[in-house]
């Protein structure tokens, strides 16, 4: 592939990662910082807990294709080259929210559903503090995925700007 033609490719890569990137870490904002505290202020329990539990699990398979996409992005990636640090911190950024997306959607979400099934209520009884305890692992684990995309972002820019510079500068 030549040279153009390259930039070209990989431009249409890191456009699609970073949409991927922007749904995903925007849903996660959105949802952590306005939808949740406002349904859990005006509305009443358990009803809040219901609502925020079906948009959560909803919100985790748009996480999770974003984390799939976002790794065939990178896969694609892979074949333009030689990988230098910046790629190697990218994919390490990635793999963290990858991780992050499918322990979200694939054990605590549902976790928090069943314990909201099971009429726990934050902080009473024992189905209560279990119920706190997972929630307390959902938000350390969207802050940090939060922050792995952010990073990811970054070196997705990074990392571009560095394969377009002039070959006099590389």
């Amino acid at each position: 592939m030549n040279r153009t033609n390259e930039r070209a490719v990989r431009i249409g890569v890191s456009a699609v990662s970073l949409l991927a990137a922007a749904a995903w870490l925007g849903g996660i904002l959105v949802l952590g910082a306005v939808v949740a505290p406002i349904v859990f202020h005006t509305v009443h329990a358990p009803d809040s807990a219901d609502a925020m539990t079906t948009v959560f699990l909803t919100f985790d398979k748009v996480a999770m294709s974003s984390a799939v996409i976002i790794a065939l992005t990178e896969a694609a990636r892979s074949r333009f080259g030689s990988i230098r640090r910046v790629d190697l911190a990218r994919i390490a950024s990635a793999v963290v929210a990858f991780a992050l997306a499918f322990t979200q959607g694939l054990a605590l979400s549902p976790r928090i559903a069943e314990l909201h099934a099971q009429g726990a209520i934050r902080n009473v009884g024992d189905l209560g503090l279990r119920l706190e305890s997972t929630h307390k692992w959902s938000e350390l684990c969207g802050k940090t995925e939060s922050f792995a995309l952010v990073v990811f972002v970054v070196l997705v820019v990074a990392s571009d700007a560095l394969a377009f510079r002039p070959a006099a500068e590389a």
